[in-house]
């Protein structure tokens, strides 16, 4: 993985593009004083390069009723490849988790479930973590009570 040395340019583009990726080229240029075609041609190798990996509407979870997030610790039984990857496979399809985390320490990997509430949690852990018999040695979960930041931005 190569790491990209961003100009002035370039950082105030992908600060502006994090806050509101909906901004049309014009209004990017004029917040970051250069001409339409310069900051077309910016963005565009920007994309390219797999620096902006993509645009997407941030949803507002409890407004449709996602209200219960979860943090769920999972440790493996055997730690090979094989078991690995079928954990990976897996939970690719559960879209109750919002981020999967593999992780140094007693767990091997750190789950971000987002669900309606504790039934529908309850379900996920019995039928899919629990359907993971094989391949699951644990599961710890911790009950997030509030949120005090959650961004996407990262800072440059």
């Amino acid at each position: 993985m190569t790491t990209h040395i961003l100009d002035p340019a370039d950082k105030a583009i992908l600060r502006f593009l994090q806050e509101d990726a909906t901004l049309k080229t014009r209004e990017l240029a004029e917040k970051v004083n250069l001409s339409y075609t310069p900051v077309y041609e910016r963005v565009r190798k920007l994309e390219k390069e797999g620096i902006i990996r993509k645009y997407v509407a941030l949803v507002d979870r409890e407004k449709v009723g996602k209200k219960l997030m979860v943090i769920c610790s999972v440790a493996l039984k055997e730690h090979s490849r094989t078991m690995g990857e079928r954990f990976v496979q897996a939970v690719l399809g559960y879209p109750e988790v919002l981020e999967c985390l593999n992780i140094s320490g007693e767990y091997d990997f750190l789950l971000k479930v987002v669900v309606e509430d504790m039934p529908e949690y309850q379900r996920f852990l019995m039928e899919k973590l629990g359907a993971l018999e094989n391949i699951i040695g644990s599961t710890q979960s911790q009950f997030v009570m509030g949120e005090i930041k959650s961004t996407t931005q990262l800072h440059l």
